[in-house]
C-alpha cells in the first residue's frame, strides 16, 4: 500500500497559521571588537611587538590615532576585530545584503534541509510605498489609507496562496528544494553573518542614510532598518572608532 498523504492545510483554516511581520530583529550573538583592536594593528607599523601593549591601555589616550586613521583612510587597523550578528528578517533583504562580500561571511537557514514556517512581511504605517522622480533621484512619500490597505490584502492573500501551494507539494511527497520554488521572498529567513568593522562601516554607508554622510545613499528600507540595528551594537563594542566613523563622514576606510 502507498503511503497516506498528510493532510493538506485549506485556505480558509491556513490563514491562522500564517504569521505576519513588519520588523526585523538583530542580535550579536559573538564579538572580539574593541577600540584597543585598532591601536595595536596600527602600532605594529612603529612599534613591532610592542604594540601589543596596546591592549594594556585606556584606548581613549589614543583616540586621537583613530580619527587620523580613519580621516586619511588607512583601513586595514579596523579589520583586526570580528563580530557575529543573527539576523531574522525577509528573504529579499537578504539578496541585497549578500552584495556585500569583501569581509563578510554567512550562514543562512536552507528550504533544502527543513521545511519553512509561515512567516511573512507586510509592512506597517511607517512605511512609505510610493515613489516619486526618476532612477538615480526618486523619493519615496506616505501613502494613502487606501494604499496601505491595498499593500496589506494583497500580500496576505498571495502569502495564503503560495504557502498553501508549497503545503500541497510536500503533502504529495515532493522534495522540499522543489517545493520552496513556490514561496515568495517576502517569507523570513534567518541567517548568521560574520564582520569586522572595516566591512560593517562599507555596508552603512551604502545601506543607511545619515545626516552626518558625506556621500549620500538611498537604501531600501528594510535593509536600512536592520543596519541601524547592526549599527547600534557595534556603536557600544567600539565606540571610539564610532565617533570618529561618524565625524569623518561616514566613509569607510
Amino acid at each position: 500500500m502507498g503511503r497516506t498523504p498528510t493532510p493538506v492545510t485549506t485556505p480558509e483554516s491556513l490563514p491562522e497559521s500564517l504569521t505576519f511581520r513588519s520588523d526585523v530583529t538583530v542580535e550579536l550573538v559573538k564579538s572580539s571588537a574593541s577600540d584597543a583592536d585598532v591601536l595595536f594593528a596600527a602600532r605594529v607599523s612603529t612599534a613591532g611587538e610592542q604594540s601589543l601593549d596596546e591592549l594594556k591601555k585606556d584606548p581613549e589616550r589614543s583616540k586621537g590615532l583613530i580619527n587620523y586613521l580613519m580621516r586619511d583612510r588607512h583601513g586595514s587597523p579596523f579589520e583586526h576585530n570580528s563580530m557575529t550578528f543573527f539576523i531574522s528578517a525577509p528573504i529579499f533583504v537578504f539578496r541585497e545584503f549578500m552584495r556585500h562580500r569583501v569581509g563578510w561571511s554567512y550562514n543562512e537557514e536552507s528550504g533544502r534541509y527543513r521545511e519553512l514556517e509561515p512567516v511573512f512581511y507586510v509592512p506597517d504605517a511607517s512605511r512609505k510605498l510610493v515613489q516619486q522622480g526618476r532612477p538615480g533621484k526618486y523619493v519615496f512619500v506616505e501613502g494613502t489609507p487606501a494604499q496601505q490597505e491595498a499593500v496589506g490584502s494583497t500580500l496576505r492573500e498571495s502569502y495564503e496562496q503560495s504557502y498553501t501551494a508549497y503545503q500541497k507539494m510536500l503533502a504529495e511527497g515532493v522534495a522540499r528544494e522543489v517545493a520552496r520554488a513556490a514561496l515568495p521572498v517576502g517569507l523570513y529567513s534567518s541567517m548568521y553573518a560574520t564582520c569586522n568593522a572595516r566591512s560593517l562601516m562599507h555596508f552603512l554607508g551604502l545601506r543607511t542614510q545619515h545626516e552626518l554622510a558625506k556621500v549620500p545613499s538611498f537604501p531600501q528600507r528594510e535593509i536600512e532598518m536592520v543596519g541601524e540595528k547592526m549599527e547600534a551594537q557595534w556603536a557600544q563594542l567600539m565606540p571610539l572608532t564610532y565617533a570618529a566613523y561618524n565625524a569623518n563622514g561616514r566613509v569607510a576606510p
